[in-house]
């Protein structure tokens, strides 16, 4: 009897100690994991629930198998008029094959950083291609907008006087963009896409969050405007000019016939 209470006792503590060695483990929702025994795979568990491992031997390793954002540094790239801009993109992502992350990336760490490997060297390959205004705008409704406040010189004849310069209105119309930004967006996920499954990593979007000009490429748009402002400017100028002509000719001309009247009537 006294033997038999013994082996009870034995396997009670064998059992406790297994229990406390933990051969449970829990994946809660929207997680995943991967069991590795002495370096190797052995187990893939995406489902949510308790599960059960070998203590000492198996390593739980817990992947988020919810969506995952990527927020890379604002980059200065050229365009294809080689003007720098800084540009800016976030990216959404999420771990597809937890077994090729493990193997080829191992933490989130990690995979941000072949993330900014792989996306920003995407990135500046797009950009490089594409003119400035494809990567600044996404449309061409610029040039639908009816403008009430810019100028062109133009010359007129009028009552037999010579060319004067008349401020007219007119309508600026800009380069029209072929792409746009949203589709070198899409140029730049097709392109990474086709890299990152090999680490078990599915790209779902890449967006180009934020775009400013560099330095010297700001002086440039400032002194651009400052020349179209001069210009208009100078429309007013040259119509108060054409005005002014057109006022002293019609003024001489009156003089003249006056003149000659009195000298006719004097005569």
């Amino acid at each position: 009897m006294k033997k038999l209470v013994t082996i009870l006792v034995v396997v009670a503590v064998v059992i406790i100690i297994f229990l406390l060695l933990g051969p449970f483990y829990t994946i809660q929702e929207g997680e995943q994991a991967v069991v590795v025994e002495f370096g190797r795979i052995v187990k893939v568990d995406t489902s949510a629930g308790l599960k059960t491992k070998v203590p000492f031997i198996d390593t739980v390793i817990k992947y988020p198998k919810k969506i995952l954002s990527w927020d890379g540094e604002a980059q200065r790239l050229p365009t294809a008029e080689n003007q720098f801009i800084w540009v800016d993109t976030t990216v959404r992502w999420k771990i597809d094959d937890p077994k090729k992350f493990y193997e080829s990336v191992g933490t989130i760490t990690q995979a941000h950083s072949r993330l900014d490997d792989v996306i920003d060297s995407e990135v500046r390959k797009v950009i490089a291609k594409n003119p400035l205004r494809e990567a600044v705008r996404d449309s061409n409704v610029i040039n639908e907008i009816k403008r009430t406040n810019v100028f062109k010189s133009t010359s007129q004849q009028e009552e037999g006087m010579e060319d004067v310069s008349v401020a007219t209105f007119t309508n600026i119309i800009y380069d029209e963009i072929q792409k746009g930004r949203g589709k070198l967006s899409s140029e730049m996920l097709s392109a990474t896409r086709q890299i990152t499954p090999q680490y078990g990593i599915n790209l779902i979007d890449i967006k180009i969050r934020q775009i400013k000009y560099s330095e010297d490429l700001t002086q440039s748009v400032y002194n651009r405007m400052i020349k179209e402002r001069n210009q208009i400017a100078q429309a007013f100028r040259s119509d108060g000019q054409g005005r002014k002509a057109q006022w002293i000719g019609k003024m001489e001309r009156e003089l003249a016939t006056i003149s000659s009247g009195a000298y006719k009537k004097a005569q």
